[in-house]
């Protein structure tokens, strides 16, 4: 077997192509040297290079090969056209039953060849999300210049080129620490040469590296590190040799409000928050260098302590500024502010959101102290997107609306955008849910009702994300909501789909959801879960089971005498019923059905009317008994008309009866 290597150095890559480029590249080899039969494939990436080594044979095998081409006797333009295509003469040719057929002898081609052809020609298409040219890449593109290619097989140097760059066998460490090219000889080689010369090439132990060196500089300091994995896994791709230092903040910036302060750190200059023993923000921030300092970084630590000053320094000229004015005093710019052109402005969604967050909280039985709040949250969830703050750090809307308006309103504001996404959390309390719920069906209803519908291929507004942000507020809240009340059909339907969606990825049965809905009106979420669980369960037990097999073989003797002479439907004349197993399930039937919809005994409503769906499952559970007897003793077509017509409505009864608490005929399996 050979081993071959290949590095690609360039120009800093982006850390968020990094991993990816990495992918492609073990495809695309896979795939360019599949003759060769790779195996072992390793792949590493970094700021500066992605590379991959592999095992592989050192020629592809020899062998034949057979074309079938036209039928015998075709005309001879189409005999041209196949010689043409597969650059192959008429005496290369044999006639073989109908057709004719190109036979061939492939030699083994050489794994230098394989590489120098095939594989350059894929790479020459890397598939960078962004591609450049530079002074010498003429039509080339890389995603920066490209100074460097190492292509090793047994390490022989494989010449491929790709723009203005040839294959060498040399490489380059750290840009700063060890400058300077060094020869590679094979990828082990190339990995220690590089540790030596302050490189970290694996990229998976480079993050742990950071990440451990952060931990242990921040407890030197009584401090710890507020964990962050996509900040990690940016900053793995932004340094070669990881160093960590800590910064301070002046307390002066204390007081803004946390978030502020650490998105600012995070998005501006890829710095860590921590917090004190107390678990309380501390004036500390952590950032990984690139280098070793012969200051032990103090040099390094005070720039970067000077741009965090700046930039704090901003942020605390908009929170001044902001909270001059009151929150409501800002709604009058949301007039200016369009949302959508069918849709009009900010100020009029904000007020939709209002009427809809108080009609919510009503049938949530708020008092009227948050019925009132849910009103004034949802009028003003949209306002901090004209303040200073949000215009400088748009991550922030919401989170700085909570913070101006204050109290229990502020405290709805700030959470009406979640979730955000499946492992945010969802809003907790009336108010909040109520004022998220309002955002959500407010976005869908009036999306639906302009047709901007989610397409197979695109969904431009986040209306699933929506969706399913409804269906987790009410759920995971136990609220209980008729949403039918609240829109038309169409939003409630695309609702419901994504709630199938969502207990299909818990693993759940969707189709008992089907069986509840499809005879029922029930609007209500919790409720149909509910229900939806305790059919479930209800199925799995020796009575469901058997009950679910006698309702089939019911429905199934109805659906082929209805085709001949049906429908078989009406009242069943219980005079003329005969034996004693018919007699017994009607009676069974009927006693369920009245206990169903009304208890005379109770002079009240039914279990049905009372929403007690484990009542109404334990009297269907009732009826196995009586139903295995009628199937049992009882032959349906009998011979005498009157009696099999009445037997046969004696089934529709049952049907219709196990109807009414759910529709089995929508359960599968």
């Amino acid at each position: 077997m050979a081993e071959f290597f290949l590095e690609l150095f360039s120009e800093e890559i982006p850390a968020r192509m990094q991993a990816q480029a990495a992918d492609h590249l073990a495809k695309i080899a896979g795939q360019a040297l599949a003759p060769l039969q790779p195996h072992d494939i390793v792949t590493f990436h970094g700021p500066r290079r992605i590379a991959l080594g592999a095992t592989m044979s050192p020629e592809t095998p020899s062998g034949e090969t057979e074309l079938r081409g036209p039928k015998r006797g075709a005309p001879a333009q189409a005999l041209e056209g196949f010689l043409r295509k597969n650059n192959a003469d008429r005496a290369d040719l044999v006639e073989e039953g109908e057709h004719v057929l190109l036979r061939r002898t492939i030699a083994a081609r050489p794994a230098a060849d394989v590489i120098l052809t095939d594989l350059a020609r894929a790479l020459a298409a890397f598939p960078w999300p962004k591609s450049m040219r530079w002074g010498q890449s003429g039509g080339f593109t890389w995603v920066r210049p490209l100074r460097r290619i190492v292509c090793l097989l047994d390490g022989e140097i494989v010449p491929i080129v790709l723009g203005p760059v040839t294959a060498s066998n040399l490489s380059e460490g750290h840009r700063f620490l060890v400058p300077g090219a060094f020869e590679v000889s094979d990828a082990a080689q190339w990995h220690a040469e590089l540790t030596r010369r302050c490189v970290v090439a694996d990229a998976g132990k480079r993050r742990a590296m950071i990440a451990m060196r952060l931990d242990h500089e921040a407890q030197a300091r009584g401090l710890a590190i507020v964990r962050d994995d996509a900040l990690l896994d940016e900053v793995t791709g932004l340094v070669e040799y990881p160093v960590p230092m800590i910064g301070s903040i002046e307390q002066r910036f204390m007081t803004l409000p946390p978030e502020v302060r650490e998105l600012s750190m995070k998005v501006n200059q890829r710095y860590f928050a921590t917090r004190d023993a107390t678990g309380a923000p501390a004036p500390h921030f952590a950032f990984i260098a690139n280098i070793t300092a012969s200051d032990r970084g103090a040099t390094i630590i005070a720039g970067n302590e000077r741009v965090l000053r700046a930039r704090l320094a901003d942020a605390e000229h908009f929170w001044t500024q902001d909270r001059q004015h009151k929150l409501e005093d800002y709604l009058p710019k949301l007039k200016s502010v369009v949302f959508h052109a069918k849709l009009g402005t900010q100020f009029e969604r904000a007020e939709r959101i209002a009427r809809l967050a108080r009609e919510i909280a009503q049938q949530l039985g708020a008092d009227s102290q948050s019925i009132d709040d849910a009103e004034r949250a949802g009028l003003l969830c949209k306002a901090d997107l004209v303040t200073g703050m949000v215009g400088e750090f748009p991550e922030l809307q919401g989170i700085m609306g909570g913070y101006y308006a204050g109290g229990a309103v502020g405290a709805a504001i700030r959470t009406h955008y979640q979730p955000k996404g499946p492992s945010d959390d969802v809003p907790q309390g009336i108010v909040p849910c109520a004022v998220a719920l309002a955002d959500k069906l407010d976005t869908l209803r009036e999306f639906f009702r302009i047709g901007e519908t989610p397409t197979g291929s695109g969904d431009p507004y986040a209306l699933r994300r929506a969706a399913l942000g409804v269906v987790r507020i009410i759920l995971e809240n136990d609220l209980q909501l008729h949403l039918r009340s609240l829109l038309d059909d169409a939003v409630f339907d695309f609702i419901i789909e994504r709630f199938r969606v969502k207990l299909r990825g818990e693993g759940k049965r969707f189709d008992v959801v089907n069986a509840i809905l499809a005879n029922t009106a029930d609007d209500d979420l919790f409720r149909v879960q509910q229900c939806g669980d305790a059919l479930e369960s209800f199925i799995k037990t020796d009575d469901g089971a058997n009950l679910l097999v006698a309702y089939r073989r019911g429905v199934n003797i109805l659906r082929i005498e209805n085709e001949k002479d049906g429908p078989h439907t009406g009242e069943v004349d219980e005079s003329a019923l005969v034996e004693g197993a018919e007699i017994n399930l009607a009676i069974a039937t009927h006693t369920l059905e009245a206990r169903l919809s009304h208890a005379p005994h109770l002079d009240g409503p039914g279990v049905l009317d009372q929403r007690n769906f484990d009542v109404a499952l334990k009297g269907l559970a009732s009826l196995r008994s009586p139903v295995d007897a009628f199937f049992n003793d009882v032959t349906v077509n009998a011979e005498d008309p009157a009696l099999r017509r009445n037997r046969l409505r004696l089934l529709a009864k049952l049907r219709d009866v196990m109807h009414r608490v759910a529709d089995f005929s929508k359960l599968e399996g």
